[in-house]
């Protein structure tokens, strides 16, 4: 079978179609589309050769529809409402009602700190929804967002993939937690007694080296790392009991929940900071699903 020839199908025509079926005058079909009345009487002459019957005759001073166009005009008004109310305006979006999965991917440091929080402030406002929540690095996060068809993901990723949209939430900053217990630091660490000990080192792809130790290698110095881990909730219970230091984000350092016990203070080297990101497809830019929960993540995550 052939494939439809579209070359000649212009949606202008069914628009024309229905200001001329309605107006049965030329001069007013052309003031209704914006448009000189020889365009219409042009548009009209196309119109003809297109469905292959007159379409309009005139009888005195009117353009009368054909039996053809009669039996038209029922289908280009229902055409003209598809696009205008399905294709061309946003569906409207109630959380409230909203019964779909949230699909949000987040680093380990994004969901130790937020994932409750998301999920109580999603659950309030869209309480028949369901949640679930995805492990994402800076590896995988563009072949998952792809299979799982996340909405929106949330953490720290240098170079994003082009395709993806990002936002800043905020900008991050490093401090160095031990127990206090087992380290005898009291207001401040200096760079000697920094080194003299032994460092924890969270890494996601478990490198024992980041950039802590080019800005020491910079002061000439050197520490040693004994231990890293891939989590961070594992870093925090290596930490106590144990003569172990390690730098970590300010907000997960500060964070009551997982560090009761220990203590943060300013690192003795200086550390880039680094931002904290909100991620989605530019595709999505315009979704208003995808902008209640990117709105959301703000008033969650983002500093007031």
């Amino acid at each position: 079978m052939n494939a439809f020839n579209w070359k000649n199908v212009d949606l202008n025509l069914l628009v024309a179609f229905q200001a001329l079926y309605r107006t049965r005058s030329v001069s007013m079909a052309a003031q209704a589309c914006s448009v000189s009345q020889s365009a219409m009487s042009h548009t009209l002459q196309r119109m003809r050769g297109l469905f292959g019957d007159p379409l309009f005759e005139r009888v005195g001073a009117r353009m009368e529809p054909t039996q053809r166009a009669q039996e038209m005009a029922g289908w280009v008004d229902s055409i003209l409402a598809t696009v205008r109310t399905e294709l061309l305006s946003k569906r409207a979006f109630s959380a409230e009602l909203y019964d779909g999965v949230w699909r949000i991917g987040l680093t380990d440091y994004a969901e130790q700190l937020f994932a409750p929080e998301l999920y109580d402030q999603i659950k309030r406002s869209s309480p028949e929804s369901q949640i679930s929540f995805y492990h994402v690095n800076r590896s995988n996060y563009v072949e998952l967002t792809e299979n799982e068809q996340l909405d929106v993901l949330i953490g720290s990723i240098k170079v994003p993939n082009v395709r993806f949209q990002y936002d800043k939430l905020y900008t991050e900053q490093h401090l160095s937690l031990f127990d206090p217990q087992q380290l005898p630091f009291t207001t401040s660490i200096t760079l000697k007694q920094f080194v003299s000990v032994e460092h924890a080192v969270v890494s996601p792809d478990g490198a024992l080296q980041t950039q802590l130790d080019d800005s020491l290698e910079a002061l000439g110095a050197i520490r040693r790392v004994s231990v890293v881990s891939r989590n961070f909730l594992t870093i925090w219970r290596l930490i106590k009991g144990r003569k172990l230091i390690c730098t970590l984000p300010k907000r997960f350092a500060r964070h009551p929940e997982f560090t009761q016990g220990l203590k943060a203070l300013p690192t003795p080297v200086m550390i880039e900071d680094f931002d904290i990101q909100m991620f989605y497809l530019k595709s999505q830019r315009q979704d208003l699903r995808n902008i209640w929960i990117r709105d959301l993540i703000h008033k969650v995550i983002a500093p007031n």
